[in-house]
C-alpha cells in the first residue's frame, strides 16, 4: 500500500489549459473517489497519476518518490478501464496472467496468484472461458482480478461500471467496496456518478472546471457543502435553490416570485443582502399551516419514499416523504422546509454562510 501526493499539478495540451492547479493528498490504503461533471479533469488527473499523460507542471509522488518521469510500467500501480480492455483471444486465467508473465514470474507464483484473485471474484468456475462467453460483470469482475494479482501500491478505476445497467452496477458498487475493504490498497476511483461517489468513498474530490471545490467524506459534502456547486452537485435529487434577499427582520428570504422561506435563528445576515437559500429534497415536509403553497406537478412513488415535483409561480420545487402520499397532479399543498436544515450561500462568491461559536454569520474562505 502507499500514499499518493499531488502537489500543484498543472495540465495544459498547448493554449488549452485542463488543469489550471491541482494539490491533494491520498492516504494510505483510503478509497478516494474524484467525482464532477464530464470534462472537469479527473480523468486527465487519472491518467497522470498512472503514466499515460504527460504532467506539465507540478509533481506526483508515491510514498514520498516523486514519478513524473517515471514510465506507467514502473509505477506499480493496475488500472480498471471502462471498457474492460481484455485480450478476445485469451482465457479468462490468462488474461489475468498475462502481466504476471511478462514480470517473468515462476509459474507456481502466477498460478497461485491467479486462483487467489479469481477466488476473491468469484471467477474459480470461468477461468477457460473466453470474454465473449461473460456477461459484462464478469468481464469487469476479469479486469479486476487482472489488477489484484499484480498486487499494486494502487488501484486507479476509470469510471469502470458506466457500460453496466443500473441493477449490476449496483451491485457492482458493493463488490468493489467490499474488496477495498479485504484488500486495504489505497484507490483512485473516478466517475461522474454522484450516487458511485457517495457509496463507496472514504473521501470524495469535488472537481470542476480543472480545480478542486471541495475535499471530504460524503456525509460531510452532503451535510456541509463548502458552495454553491456543490451544494448542487452532491445529492440525487439535487439540492433546492432559491435565490433572495435576506427580510428586513432577517428571518426569512423572500424570493421574486414572493416565496418567503425561513432562516435559522443564529445565522445573522443583513436585511437585504442576496443569497441563495439551499433545502434539500428530504427537508420539507407537508404542513397544515406555514410554510408556502404550491402545485404538484409529478409524482414517482417508489415504494421506499414517494418523490414530489411542484411548483409555485416559477419555481420548480422537488420534495422527497417516506410516507405514500395521496396526491393528485394540480393539488396544491402547503410545503414547510425543516429551518434546521437550511443552508445559505452568498450570491455573489456562492460561498457558504457559516455562523461563528458566537452566533454571528461568517463566510468559509
Amino acid at each position: 500500500m502507499a500514499n499518493v501526493s499531488i502537489r500543484n499539478v498543472r495540465k495544459a495540451y498547448g493554449n488549452v489549459e485542463i488543469i489550471p492547479q491541482l494539490s491533494v493528498d491520498i492516504e494510505d490504503g483510503e478509497f478516494v473517489v474524484l467525482v464532477g461533471p464530464s470534462g472537469c479533469g479527473k480523468s486527465t488527473l487519472l491518467r497522470m497519476i498512472a503514466g499515460l499523460e504527460d504532467i506539465t507542471a507540478g509533481e506526483i509522488a508515491i510514498d514520498g518518490d516523486v514519478i513524473n518521469d517515471a514510465p506507467a510500467k514502473e509505477r506499480d500501480i493496475a488500472m480498471v478501464f471502462q471498457n474492460y480492455a481484455l485480450y478476445p483471444h485469451m482465457t479468462v486465467a490468462e488474461n489475468m496472467s498475462f502481466a504476471l508473465k511478462l514480470m517473468k514470474r515462476p509459474k507456481a507464483e502466477i498460478t497461485e496468484r491467479v486462483g487467489r484473485a479469481a477466488d476473491i471474484l468469484g471467477l474459480t468456475q470461468l477461468l477457460a472461458r473466453y470474454p465473449r462467453e461473460l456477461s459484462g460483470g464478469q468481464r469487469q469482475r476479469v479486469a479486476m482480478g487482472r489488477a489484484i494479482v499484480r498486487d499494486p501500491k494502487v488501484f486507479l478505476f476509470d469510471e469502470p461500471l458506466s457500460n453496466l445497467d443500473a441493477k449490476l452496477r449496483v451491485q457492482m458498487r458493493t463488490e468493489i467496496r467490499a474488496l477495498h475493504q479485504r484488500l486495504r490498497t489505497t484507490t483512485v476511483y473516478v466517475t461522474h456518478d454522484q450516487i458511485e461517489a457517495m457509496t463507496m468513498a472514504d473521501k470524495i474530490v469535488v472537481m470542476n472546471m480543472g480545480n478542486i471545490e471541495q475535499v471530504g467524506s460524503p456525509l460531510a459534502l452532503y451535510d456541509r457543502p463548502d458552495n454553491l456547486f456543490v451544494a448542487g452537485f452532491i445529492g440525487s435529487p439535487a439540492m433546492n435553490l432559491f435565490e433572495g434577499n435576506v427580510c428586513g427582520d432577517a428571518a426569512c428570504v423572500r424570493t421574486e416570485q414572493g416565496l418567503e422561506l425561513p432562516i435559522p435563528d443564529n445565522l445573522r445576515v443583513a436585511a437585504g443582502q442576496l443569497v441563495v437559500y439551499g433545502v434539500r429534497p428530504e427537508h420539507f415536509a407537508i404542513a397544515e399551516r406555514g410554510g408556502f403553497i404550491c402545485h404538484v406537478e409529478v409524482i414517482e412513488p417508489t415504494g421506499s419514499e414517494t418523490l414530489v415535483t411542484l411548483r409555485s409561480g416559477e419555481s420548480q420545487i422537488v420534495a422527497t416523504f417516506r410516507e405514500r402520499l395521496n396526491l393528485d397532479p394540480g393539488a396544491a399543498v402547503r410545503l414547510l422546509p425543516n429551518v434546521e436544515a437550511v443552508h445559505l450561500f452568498d450570491a455573489a462568491s456562492g460561498r457558504r454562510i457559516e455562523t461563528t461559536a458566537a452566533g454571528k454569520a461568517g463566510y468559509t474562505l
